[in-house]
């Protein structure tokens, strides 16, 4: 289902082989040697098309599916149609993303240094490398095995960078160490100063951002993101930590092992995050705060306190999730009583 234009299918896989595959085990009498020949949602599958439903919203549209396999909760499986295989699993949509890159794996360009990028003689860069044209990488730079850059990147002095990583196009990465399968996607902008400087009636002091940026194993950062170098102390973006596109992190940062940070955060200097923070699109959290592990802050919350770890959070400025709700019922309620009086 996939536009063939901009995703190669690796193969097709029977029922059996999925099931296996996803370590799910198939109910007597299922035809484990039908084949399966794609991904595609429930509303647009075929008999010979895997699909998922992971999200209520999409019931009707599992009702009626024509697919020919599908992964689903226990609960759901109930509504299946006639005909339709279920692989049941408590979380479907992990199942999905599983299968779906076994149909369409990321595939790395042939190994090839171009000779239009452009290399210092004092970087080092391990085995299997792609590097496309107009990569610019300067002195004592060191790069890992199976390293993937792509066109116009910038890697300046002393950079180190992992194996298996990815660094997408036009993005530029300074006083950074990047550990292994990093992915930077494109217009990523790594280690450039900090916001600090001293406010002066007679025109402000720049502080000189002294620092690094450390990003751990397994990090995804998400095209045009930035993030500042330290101003002494380093920023770090702990390992599994994925972000998303738009965001801004601020020098000093740390941000501890697997955060989700969607869309145009704003996270301002000297906070520390703790790990497994989950963090709605467009909040904004004040600078040299704590956030507690496990911390859930929804969308476009203003954060201006400390926040307890395994708490939700919503809100400008930003409370816990039942005090804001009640908050709000407060204000309805004396709001009709106005209008009654």
């Amino acid at each position: 289902m996939a536009d063939t234009r901009f995703f190669t299918k690796s193969k097709s896989f029977t029922v059996g082989a999925l099931a296996e595959m996803l370590g799910y085990t198939v109910s007597d009498g299922t035809d484990t040697s039908l084949v399966i020949e794609d991904v595609a949602p429930l509303k647009n599958a075929q008999p010979n098309h895997l699909s998922f439903l992971d999200n209520i919203k999409y019931k009707e549209d599992f009702i009626n599916t024509k697919a020919g396999v599908c992964l689903v909760s226990q609960k759901m499986a109930i509504l299946a149609p006639e005909n339709l295989i279920c692989l049941v699993t408590p979380t479907p949509y992990k199942a999905y993303a599983l299968a779906a890159q076994a149909f369409y794996p990321e595939v790395k360009p042939e190994n090839n240094i171009s000779s239009f990028a452009s290399i210092d003689n004092s970087a080092k860069i391990g085995d299997g490398a792609s590097i496309a044209p107009h990569v610019h990488i300067e002195a004592n730079v060191k790069i890992g095995k199976n390293i993937w850059i792509e066109a116009g990147a910038v890697i300046q002095d002393g950079v180190t960078i992992g194996d298996n990583c990815r660094i997408g196009a036009q993005t530029s990465v300074s006083h950074a160490l990047i550990g292994d399968y990093v992915r930077l996607y494109p217009g990523v902008r790594v280690g450039q100063d900090g916001f600090g400087f001293a406010i002066d009636p007679n025109g402000h002091v720049k502080v000189p951002q002294l620092g690094r940026v450390i990003i751990e194993d397994h990090v995804e950062i998400g095209a045009n993101t930035t993030i500042d170098r330290g101003s002494g102390p380093d920023t770090i973006i702990g390992q599994g930590t994925w972000i998303d596109n738009l965001v801004q992190i601020g020098h000093n940062v740390v941000i501890g092992k697997g955060c989700v940070i969607v869309s145009q955060v704003g996270i301002s200097g000297s906070c520390v995050i703790g790990d497994f923070v989950a963090i709605g699109g467009q909040a904004g959290i004040a600078g040299h705060l704590h956030i507690g592990a496990g911390a859930k802050i929804g969308a476009q919350s203003g954060v201006i306190n400390d926040l307890e770890g395994e708490q939700e959070y919503i809100g400008s400025p930003a409370f816990p999730k039942t005090q804001y709700f009640r908050q709000i019922a407060a204000l309805n309620r004396l709001i009709k009583k106005r209008k009654r009086d």
